[in-house]
């Protein structure tokens, strides 16, 4: 990494991935001269530990990003279409990990395991994909360079933490209700309906075509980053009573055939993979072991049988690390390397 230090923001700082990004600037050591924390106007004035030391969070403004290298952005769509314009023009880089810019054929979205290439092209914005699609696209780029993916057909079974703190706490308060003497009624706020013991085919809203945003920016998002747009993706995105870390059953169908144990060489050497694939021990990827950890785990991979040249697999990571706040920091730290911050 270059041994330049940068005057580097969070916005959205008291989020749930905001603080894990923090978390992770510092775990990886990134080269920080000053660390600003944004947030809105309710969340002013708290106080964020970074390296031993307390943060003031201060009130996003317009003005904030004057002398910031580099924005580090989790607040949300509309936060990231008025905020992050006015930091490029204040000469920040921004890495937004909100849906605003993901489709913009101008703004690159990068994995850094797939495709950091895209960054050395950005215009000072660079879009974190969807945390679901991250997890998946990590494990489909190296099966995609041994032969070439045609479709994928991919069912999540996502934490709460996805939609934020509000709802790891209304999960919380909920399994306390359910499992109490009391019989209180429990009254979602959230989400439309009960998540405790639950689960809901419903991440973000229905689009016309009777998908969900979510289940569509799978689909576009996996072709963008691959840069494929003859993959065929089709999604099912379900919303499952577990805090941290989204799991994903993947089906894929490849052009020339790929054996199960050849899958799990080529993932085994694949950057940011761990393979977990042992059934006689019960070994595979669970959302426990793999809350807090880095990597993305694969497992249950064989070979389906109703197809040619089809695999299955199933796949876990913690959303707020890989599938958010990791991915970004990443971004980060090739941007520094490339000198193009």
């Amino acid at each position: 990494m270059s041994r330049n230090k940068y005057n580097v923001a969070v916005v959205g700082a008291t989020g749930a991935v905001g603080r894990e990004m923090v978390n992770i600037l510092a775990e990886r050591d990134f080269p920080i001269n000053k660390l600003s924390l944004l947030a809105s106007s309710r969340s002013a004035g708290e106080q964020i530990e970074f390296k031993g030391k307390s943060i003031t969070v201060a009130e996003l403004k317009s003005n904030s990003f004057n002398g910031i290298d580099l924005a580090l952005f989790s607040a949300g769509g509309l936060v990231s279409k008025e905020f992050a314009p006015l930091a490029v023009k204040s000469g920040t880089v921004v890495v937004d990990n909100s849906s605003a810019f993901r489709m913009d054929e101008n703004v690159p979205l990068v994995v850094p395991e797939v495709n950091p290439h895209a960054l050395s092209n950005h215009q000072g914005i660079i879009a974190n994909p969807n945390c679901s699609t991250i997890q998946m696209a990590v494990v489909l780029n190296p099966i995609h360079k041994e032969s070439k993916i045609k479709r994928v057909v991919v069912s999540t079974y996502q934490a709460v933490a996805g939609t934020g703190k509000k709802a790891m706490d209304e999960l919380w308060e909920q399994s306390k209700m359910a499992l109490s003497l009391e019989g209180d009624k429990i009254i979602p706020r959230v989400y439309p309906h009960q998540i405790a013991f639950n689960c809901l085919p419903h991440i973000d809203v229905f689009l016309e075509n009777g998908y969900t945003k979510e289940e569509m920016k799978m689909v576009n998002e996996t072709k963008k980053i691959m840069e494929d747009d003859s993959i065929g993706v089709t999604a099912t995105t379900v919303r499952v009573p577990v805090f941290i870390c989204h799991s994903e059953a993947v089906n894929i169908e490849t052009e020339s055939k790929i054996t199960a144990d050849r899958a799990r060489e080529i993932l085994s050497a694949a950057s940011g993979v761990m393979v977990e694939d042992n059934p006689a021990e019960n070994l595979y990827p669970l959302v426990l072991e793999a809350s807090g950890r880095d990597e993305t785990f694969v497992g249950r991979i064989r070979e389906d049988e109703s197809i040619d040249c089809g695999l299955n697999m199933w796949v876990v990571a913690d959303n707020l690390r890989k599938g958010a706040a990791l991915n970004a920091v990443q971004i980060a730290e090739i941007l520094a390397e490339q000198g193009l911050i």
